[in-house]
């Protein structure tokens, strides 16, 4: 006879993160050139308005 006291329920073992299915889309790190362009000239800004005050 086994002790199961010791084993996890099938639902535990579900949640758990690792025995989760991956979500598609969630890990893609992908962006437009628009995207880019817009934080590139963000970043611009902020740098121009840093130099300004030295």
């Amino acid at each position: 006879m086994t002790n199961h006291k010791n084993q996890l329920s099938k639902a535990e073992v579900q949640a758990t993160p690792l025995n989760k299915l991956p979500v598609p889309g969630e890990d893609d790190v992908e962006f437009s050139a628009e995207e880019a362009a817009e934080a590139f000239e963000q970043n611009n800004a902020v740098v121009d308005h840093q130099n300004e005050k030295e």
